[in-house]
């Protein structure tokens, strides 16, 4: 799959997930295979960076400390940073949440369950944010 030419080469992805270790091997796999990576804790960290940044994608977990849960965070993105809505990538390990299944049907975003393989994080963000340069 080709890279959209209005997405510049440089531009980071933003990893939101609370738990460090998960946070560690999706930046890791990411940067091996190419891609720049801005990591944050929190969803509202991530509101504060998507304010004014400017990134290639994101991949988030669908829960994190703050109160902005997934669904939150999608109709924000999707309200304020339209250019960012379909190159969501959420990761959750909590598909057995009737919620959390009704957030990613209606967002329609593409998902990964924890754990996941290295090789699941890559097509999906391949598919969503173009190869890395």
């Amino acid at each position: 799959m080709s890279q959209p030419s209005f997405m510049p080469d440089t531009l980071p992805v933003l990893v939101i997930e609370d738990e460090p270790a998960v946070l560690g091997f999706v930046r890791s796999t990411l940067e091996t295979y190419g891609y720049e990576v801005v990591g944050v804790g929190s969803s509202v960290e991530a509101l504060h960076l998507l304010e004014n940044g400017s990134f290639r994608g994101i991949v988030s977990d669908m829960v994190t400390p703050g109160g902005v849960d997934g669904a939150k965070m999608h109709a924000w993105i999707t309200a304020n940073r339209p250019d960012l809505a379909a190159r969501l990538v959420f990761m959750t390990g909590d598909i057995a949440n009737e919620d959390t299944v009704a957030t990613l049907r209606k967002t329609g975003a593409p998902y990964l369950e924890k754990p996941f393989r290295v090789q699941d994080l890559i097509t999906a963000v391949q598919r969503t944010m173009g190869n890395a340069k």
